[in-house]
């Protein structure tokens, strides 16, 4: 079971990697791009569409309102990504957000950015693989009938490429990355070559029906309202922007300019992408609505809605269906992988968070292939419980969906703006200076809008669903806080002063207590072990659970040449751990200052299945002694046959340098191992044998020679 686990193991991850080859895993800008910009490169494939999706409630009319909507989320687009090349060139580190709000304003702040960082990347993962399954299925039919199990199996294939190490994980996403963007940018370019230039009339097929607007009236507040509405929907474009801050460490050197220049790449790219598709969707005429079949007049039967982007690619690729179905793939694969951005942030980020003490030490290893393994797998799990219990429902999930980016993004830019102060205070040099003052400049400005982005976010979304993202980030802030409080008091705990140190003594005597079932090999051993340690007192017991099979072992036990006195507990209700347990009680009371130790004969196996059948009286009776003050327990191995042929079995896969040069081959040392072992095994049945035996008497010699 091990060998077939283990070579499973090895085809999904791979061969391990070396500490010492964490340097070869570092990025270069062009595979760095698609595997931190991938989340917000995709955002714009389902940002326009909740755009359209708000205003649509006022019905066609405020569709004209929807460029300037995608305009302002451009606006805040620039003033965030040019704000966060401040933050890679001042905290190069990797802990990004969390780090800034740490330092300059205080752990309270920090774990408040770090709880928003990490449920937003966990919404991030399930959106993004929930659009993808949206998208494939406008497609594909079957796809859009299996959603939930769709978006399950995307998360899982997602987990195990990162698992495989973050280069892998590059390789994999840089193809569908830069398919998705030149694919759209070509799209969009012959749709604006088709109506500006050659004047064909391009219409999305959504273009002659109609729409039933919840409130048609709409005017003042109230319109003003579903404005700044869609707006804090469309801002969903802006996430993944803070990915690129906790990965600075990923990038190969100089690791802060590589990381800006990728950050730069991102914004540009992402806004060209976002301003084409709103722009070119209203052109065409495309619409989004919540429930077509209520929202929508003059639907034909077994109407299916598509996707805003899909729709601008079957209108702009009329008579050419496989730029449509190209369109379709990459625009899936990009938003299924576009969860990557969190595969890699929430790990390291988590990986920083339990290096302060605030998460699960297990969170700050690395795996195999130097990937935190268990940040990846605790993200896939969480990303899935969400899709499951919102059903896959885009529309759903992107209501929790962003207030965690800008609560981050928010103290984030607070935080840097008293970088800058605190370092002008100090600084003389007057070009560096200036340099600082505008770094200022900008996150002054950053703070003022993401600070009025999340206002507005969180007036119009918090009774549509965000107020249970963040429910989530005020029980994980809390949860941090106890864990950081069991780890300090921890850590007090076990520290010494001087004075006890000056104070320690040593105990006054050592009880060895051995314990026997059987008079057997295994319990000789132990016997043997606990003489060599040297006690003050040495004994072995035996729980009476059968009358006629501990009379056998009494009888047995003098008939031996032990001279171990063996005590017999008895044990009306058959029980073993309970009797043992309170006779080790009763000698700490008898001599509080003695240490205990109990040695505890233990097979070893060499199947799983063979771990049933064994040891568990043992494993029980460890567990509930290590909990008694001034008691030591230790484990006394015998090996079985099936241990020593798994042993072999793995040596003989093993040649030491030199080996095969010697002329010493695999089948010789395993032969010498078994060789080795039988030998063994034959003295120490002689030296019991001679112990059970009385010592001869020398005989006379038979002749005078021999006198």
């Amino acid at each position: 079971m091990s060998k077939v686990s283990v070579a499973t193991k090895r085809l999904l991850l791979g061969r391990p990697f070396r500490s010492d080859r964490l340097g070869h895993t570092l990025l270069p800008k062009r595979i760095a791009l698609p595997v931190f910009a991938s989340d917000a490169m995709s955002s714009v494939a389902y940002a326009p569409q909740e755009i359209f999706l708000v205003l649509s409630i006022a019905g066609i009319s405020a569709y004209a309102l929807a460029p300037w909507v995608a305009v302002a989320v451009a606006v805040v687009m620039v003033v965030v990504v040019a704000s966060y090349r401040q933050n890679v060139h001042a905290y190069p580190s990797g802990g990004g957000d969390y780090e800034v709000a740490t330092v300059n304003l205080g752990s309270n702040a920090g774990l408040t950015v770090a709880s928003a960082l990490l449920v937003d990347y966990v919404l991030t993962v399930a959106v993004s693989v929930t659009s993808a399954a949206e998208n494939i299925g406008s497609a594909i039919p079957l796809v859009h009938s299996n959603k939930v199990w769709f978006c399950v199996l995307g998360i899982a294939l997602l987990a195990a490429v990162n698992l495989r190490g973050i280069k892998e994980s590059g390789a994999v996403l840089a193809l569908p990355t830069y398919a998705f963007i030149a694919g759209v940018l070509l799209m969009l370019g012959w749709g604006a070559i088709q109506i500006f230039v050659l004047g064909d009339a391009v219409e999305a097929s959504t273009s002659h029906y109609g729409i039933v607007a919840e409130h048609p009236d709409m005017m003042g507040l109230a319109m003003a309202f579903l404005v700044a509405r869609s707006f804090s929907s469309g801002c969903a474009a802006l996430t993944g922007v803070e990915a690129i801050s906790n990965g600075v460490p990923a990038f190969q050197k100089p690791k802060s300019r590589n990381a800006a220049t990728t950050l730069l790449l991102l914004g540009s790219f992402s806004i060209a992408l976002l301003l084409g598709i709103v722009m070119l969707a209203q052109k065409i005429g495309a619409k989004y609505v919540l429930d077509p079949a209520k929202d929508l007049t003059g639907l034909p039967d077994g109407y299916q809605q598509k996707s805003i982007l899909a729709q601008i690619a079957e209108a702009v690729f009329h008579g050419f269906p496989a730029g449509f179905y190209f369109i379709a793939t990459v625009t899936a694969l990009i938003l299924l992988l576009a969860a990557n951005t969190a595969f890699n942030g929430f790990p390291v980020l988590g990986s920083v968070l339990a290096q302060d003490r605030y998460l699960p030490r297990q969170l700050h290893t690395r795996g195999d292939r130097l990937a935190f393994s268990n940040g990846i797998v605790f993200l896939a799990l969480a990303a899935s419980a969400f899709v499951i219990g919102f059903g896959a429902e885009v529309t759903s999930l992107i209501q929790l969906y962003i207030v965690g980016v800008f609560v981050s993004f928010t103290l984030s830019q607070i935080g840097m703006v008293r970088h800058w102060t605190r370092h002008l205070t100090t600084e003389t040099d007057p070009d560096a200076r200036r340099r600082m003052q505008r770094s200022r400049v900008i996150n002054a400005i950053g703070m003022v809008m993401t600070g009025t982005v999340l206002v507005v976010v969180l007036i119009t979304k918090f009774t549509a669903g965000a107020w249970m993202a963040i429910l989530a980030m005020v029980c994980l802030f809390v949860l941090m806080k106890l864990i950081h409080r069991h780890y300090t008091a921890i850590e007090q705990e076990l520290e010494l002063d001087d004075a006890e140190i000056d104070d320690e003594v040593l105990p006054s005597r050592s009880h060895a207590v051995v314990l026997v079932s059987t008079l057997h090999l295994p319990t000789r051993r132990a016997l043997r072990y606990a003489r060599a340690t040297r006690p003050d007192d040495l004994e072995a017991i035996t729980v009476n659970v059968d009358d006629r099979d501990t009379r056998i072992l009494v009888s047995e036990w003098e008939d031996s040449d032990i001279t171990v006195p063996l005590k017999v507990l008895a044990s009306p209700y058959r029980e073993i751990t309970r009797p043992i347990i309170n006779y080790v009680r009763r000698l700490r009371r008898e001599s509080p200052r003695d240490v205990i130790t109990v040695f505890i004969p233990e097979y070893v196996v060499g199947h799983w299945w063979e771990q049933i059948l064994h040891n568990q009286s043992a494993f029980r009776l460890k567990t509930r002694l290590l909990f008694e003050p001034g008691v030591m327990v230790t484990s006394v191995p015998w090996q079985l046959n099936s241990s020593e042929s798994r042993a072999r079995r793995a040596e003989s896969k093993y040649n030491a340098p030199g080996t095969l040069r010697r002329g010493f081959t695999a089948a010789a040392a395993a032969q010498a191992a078994k060789d080795k072992q039988a030998a063994k095994q034959r003295q120490m049945r002689n030296q019991a044998n001679d112990q059970r035996q009385p010592p001869r008497t020398p005989r006379e010699p038979k002749d005078r020679e021999q006198r």
